[in-house]
């Protein structure tokens, strides 16, 4: 056979380039010409035109959304997760052997209608080889992997560089930028960008450059989910509904709602029957206003609504509890400061945090700071102490996890949380109840807003302070491991196997990329 192949993993680092090493292998093995285009975090190089042309059977080992798909319109598919690529690259081949074997006769020169639909004939690219059934689950964890995988390089670039803003300028370098009182000093916010360098210096740049990085989140997110879903047309609507998710304070968990709503919307849209003069203009022009229209109007009027008056709500209750219990007030801060991880919930709790500092209440701003600091800390201990629990771009993001937890930077366990909420989100919210009890309880006090580890010297009762995050950051990071061990198979398996694979493996010269 003459096979062309894309794999493509969540973050692009290793399990990419593993699938491809594992069917190469496979391939020369049993005889088959390949060549593997890796649709990896270095960039790719894609398959020629005449590659394509010439080829019998398409495999796809991939954990995200495919780019150009399209490009296989004429060809029997073979698809499964990226780790199947790795772990059983000869029974995928078995399968394409099959599809190719029953393809029936068609015009090797089809391609994508008008419409951007795929040709309804039995056997090609519309007909996956069945060995793989993805069930709702599979589909909605390549949806939203997608999604993160895009939006990994914002968090890591905009954590850092304020991360590094915070170390150069000090705590207080949030309120000299965006305005606002820290340690009895009031500063006004600095409208004009071009302004920054003059007035606050490289600390004030890095930390504008951050947050506005950091401001991308959610829109990706919910873009590149909706790409997932339904392609290229997918991106406009799945952005706007991430950009009018920020906009009404929804969050990643309103983005999350975004991406999935744009994708259904476009995939609903193409699915309408319509008169072949205007197929020509539905990618371009109908399929963007109509999808953008829809999901912007539901983001506003169905999603905006319930989540402004739960908001309310939440503020109000909050106030209530104010000078109760200490523990009992730290511990429902803590949980919401891990609920959402930097959503609406999640700056309610903040919100309340500052207002309570500006009324003489420091000791809520340290429950509140130790409990956003706790869950990206518990998932990077997590991948360092049960390894085989997690794939290796899970680890290498819980490297960077490090330093966005300690500078207090909650969105650091956002990719976590959004590939697995189900687990991931307990988990966090079990640690930070936790650290944000014990901070209270401990009357540890924080004077800033914001800073993270970085302004221990100036936490009342810091030791307490730290015993209450690493308290926080132990329950969590239990949490999340025994959580991962229900119903999974251990993820390291797959890089051990891959590994044994490819061991005295020939130089690969035909992996694109």
């Amino acid at each position: 056979m003459r096979i062309v192949a894309i794999t493509a993993c969540p973050t692009g680092i290793a399990h990419t380039y593993m699938a491809a090493e594992s069917l190469e292998v496979a391939a020369k093995a049993a005889g088959h010409e390949i060549v593997v285009e890796t649709q990896g975090s270095a960039g790719s190089t894609p398959l020629s035109a005449e590659e394509l042309q010439n080829a019998d059977v398409a495999i796809f080992a991939a954990d995200i959304g495919v780019k150009g798909r399209e490009r296989f319109a004429h060809l029997p598919i073979v698809e499964g997760p990226v780790k199947r690529g790795i772990n059983d690259a000869q029974g995928m081949l078995s399968e394409a052997q099959a599809a190719v074997d029953a393809k029936p006769a068609v015009d090797p020169a089809a391609k994508l209608d008008t419409s951007g639909k795929l040709p309804a004939n039995p056997g090609m690219a519309s007909v996956v080889a069945p060995g793989y059934k993805p069930g709702p689950g599979a589909l909605l964890r390549t949806w939203l992997m997608t999604g993160v995988s895009y939006m990994i390089p914002f968090v890591a670039a905009g954590g850092l560089l304020i991360a590094i803003a915070f170390l150069i300028g000090g705590p207080e370098i949030a309120s000299k930028v965006n305005g606002g009182t820290f340690d009895g000093q009031t500063y006004k916010e600095i409208a004009d960008i071009t302004d920054i360098w003059g007035q606050v210096g490289i600390a004030g740049v890095l930390f504008k450059i951050g947050t506005t990085a950091f401001s991308m989140l959610v829109p990706i997110l919910a873009g590149y989910i909706a790409y997932g879903m339904a392609d290229r047309q997918g991106l406009v609507p799945g952005i706007v509904g991430g950009l009018l998710a920020v906009s009404i304070n929804a969050g990643f968990l309103g983005g999350l709602i975004a991406g999935l709503l744009a994708g259904a919307v476009v995939l609903a849209i193409n699915r309408i029957p319509v008169h072949k003069n205007v197929r020509g203009i539905m990618p371009t022009v109908i399929v963007p206003l109509v999808s953008v229209t829809i999901v912007g109007i539901l983001m506003i009027a169905v999603v905006g609504s319930p989540i402004a008056s739960l908001m309310g709500t939440i503020t109000d209750w909050l106030e209530g509890l104010n000078g109760t219990s200490a523990w009992l007030l730290g511990g429902l801060l803590g949980l919401m400061m891990a609920v959402d991880m930097g959503g609406p919930i999640n700056k309610v709790a903040y919100t309340f945090g500052v207002a309570s500092l500006a009324s003489g209440n420091q000791e809520v701003m340290g429950a509140v700071i130790a409990a956003g600091m706790t869950p990206p800390l518990a998932l990077a201990l997590s991948t360092v102490v049960a390894k085989k629990l997690w794939t290796t771009e899970e680890r290498e993001a819980g490297k960077a996890a490090w330093l966005l937890g300690a500078s207090f930077i909650t969105e650091g366990a956002i990719p976590f949380a959004a590939a697995d909420p189900l687990r991931v989100i307990p988990s966090m919210m079990a640690g930070s109840a936790t650290a944000g009890a014990l901070s209270m309880a401990f009357s540890a006090s924080s004077p800033a807003p914001h800073g993270g580890i970085w302004i221990i010297a100036l936490i009342g009762t810091p030791g307490l302070w730290l015993v209450a995050i690493l308290a926080g950051t132990a329950v969590s990071a239990v949490c999340v491991t025994f959580a991962k061990t229900v119903g999974r198979q251990p993820a390291a398996k797959a890089d051990a196997q891959a590994a044994t694979a490819a061991a005295g493996a020939p130089s690969l010269t035909t992996v694109a990329g």
